[in-house]
């Protein structure tokens, strides 16, 4: 509204400069009748100036009168062109007429104005004198014009409130109808207009977000970290059985947040005890090996294709809690690869040996991969971008995960611009870390996410050996010699 009222203003301020002034100059003349000094004859005299006034008025504009002004100046005009600039009134029931000239020279307005009253008082008399005697009528020159002082048009203070009356007005107009026309997501209450599913989390915008992505890892105490934390939390509610531990993260477009939220999601499960696989499915545009720094050339389509198996790839991280498993070469048929057999089986596995598996994908518009996925998979969490995404695109998202029956746990709002809201405001909570693990043992068997007794999973005889205590064929040591990601890859 602001922004167009100052356009408006300042358009008015412009259109004040550029316009040429012009200068004002009235001159009046006095209509009267000579005649006798009985009663009779001064109302007699009366009524017929009275009568004649508007038709002297009106001669005004006439060629008759402005042919002698133009001759009397000099002017290089023509009597219709002057015509336009002169206006003649007469106020009702008096016999004055006020003559205006309008003119870009002040002193030249006022001798255009004179000579058109004296021109007219000269043309009155001649029409109005009979054949056998003097005029009746007797056209004076009462007030005479002077050189204005200051121009008459443009008035700047006048332009200028009406710009910012009018710019006001179209500010209004055009807020109004930008909300309206406006439908990207901003909050909860824009995702509840397209769906029913939840929002289970909240990350706030926050400007350092783009030097701090592992923000759980950097940075514990940071509103963010708390974020993933509150969403961790969530997540442990839901509804999952052992056979839906693995969830996928998808969004509906590129660059809404999905591997960061996925990367960040894993690292608070793996700080609350769980044991955490991240596999990065996004065969189109891998990133989750680069925010990690981890090797990516051989991961997730390497066991898909059968070179290599589970424990010979991923990657530990940090204290062991967390295995990463990069996505690996990119391949020519990423969506038939994602909908194999292999994939399944591989799913299948993962989910045994792990207490949770997270599995970053491809958004859902411009590809398939993710509704792939998610029908293999105990559902998809949909991050949102907030201002990024429309709320039809959103609705458009769900739908390709309804069409193929997969299930949404819920959706994780990104980016959402930190404001009071509804009366309650976002604070920063600072305090002292503590030992331990912040999700008691208990709590973790109550939700589901309890670190389960399959297999010698952890400690440092796990690496570089399959789940069953038998080597692998293919040795991780093998697989990433080249390129040299041996020992933990804590970072």
């Amino acid at each position: 509204m602001l922004a167009v009222a100052a356009v408006a203003v300042a358009a008015a301020l412009a259109a004040t400069l550029l316009v040429t002034p012009v200068y004002e100059a009235r001159s009046q003349v006095f209509v009267s009748t000579r005649g006798g000094g009985s009663t009779s004859d001064l109302l007699q005299g009366s009524s017929f100036t009275q009568n004649r006034v508007t038709s002297y008025a009106d001669l005004v504009t006439s060629p008759r009168v402005l042919v002698p002004v133009i001759e009397a100046l000099g002017l290089d005009t023509t009597p219709d062109e002057l015509a336009e600039s002169i206006t003649a009134a007469s106020p009702v029931d008096t016999v004055l007429i006020t003559i205006t000239v309008e003119d870009p020279d002040a002193a030249r307005a006022a001798d255009i104005a004179n000579a058109t009253a004296t021109s007219l008082a000269t043309e009155v008399t001649v029409l109005e004198k009979p054949e056998d005697g003097a005029s009746p009528v007797q056209v004076s020159v009462v007030r005479p014009a002077s050189p204005a002082e200051g121009p008459a048009s443009p008035d700047a203070l006048l332009n200028l409130a009406l710009g910012l009356l009018l710019g006001l007005a179209a500010g209004v107009g055009v807020a109004v109808l930008r909300e309206l026309l406006d439908n990207r997501v901003r909050d909860e209450a824009d995702v509840a207009r397209v769906t029913s599913s939840s929002v289970i989390g909240t990350v706030h915008h926050d400007d350092r977000a783009g030097d701090q992505p592992l923000v759980v890892h950097t940075d514990p105490q940071d509103h963010r970290s708390e974020a993933f934390r509150r969403l961790r939390t969530n997540l442990q509610f839901l509804d999952l059985d052992d056979a839906q531990r693995t969830i996928v993260v998808t969004s509906s477009l590129p660059g809404e947040g999905k591997s960061t939220t996925s990367i960040n999601l894993a690292l608070a499960l793996a700080d609350a005890g769980s044991r955490v696989l991240l596999v990065d499915a996004d065969l189109r545009r891998p990133s989750v090996a680069s925010y990690m720094g981890l090797e990516g050339q051989v991961g997730l389509t390497t066991v898909l294709i059968g070179r290599a198996e589970l424990d010979d790839v991923v990657q530990p991280w940090g204290t062991g809690a967390l295995h990463v498993l990069p996505s690996g070469q990119v391949p020519p048929n990423p969506s038939e690869l994602l909908g194999s057999r292999a994939m399944a089986t591989f799913l299948e596995e993962a989910a045994q040996r792990y207490d949770v598996v997270l599995v970053d994908t491809a958004p859902l518009l411009p590809v398939t991969d993710a509704a792939i996925l998610a029908r293999l998979t105990g559902g998809a969490l949909v991050v949102v971008g907030a201002e990024r995404l429309h709320r039809q695109q959103l609705a458009q998202s769900l739908g390709a995960l309804e069409a193929v029956n997969a299930r949404v746990l819920g959706l994780v709002l990104n980016q959402v611009a930190r404001r009071t809201t509804g009366g309650y405001a976002y604070y920063h909570y600072d305090y002292s870390p503590v030992t331990g693990t912040d999700a008691p043992l208990s709590g973790r068997r109550r939700l589901g996410f309890l670190p389960q007794q399959r297999g010698s999973r952890t400690g440092p005889a796990y690496r570089g050996s399959r789940m069953d205590g038998s080597q692998s064929s293919v040795s991780r040591g093998a697989v990433l010699q080249e390129a040299g990601r041996r020992g933990t890859g804590t970072r």
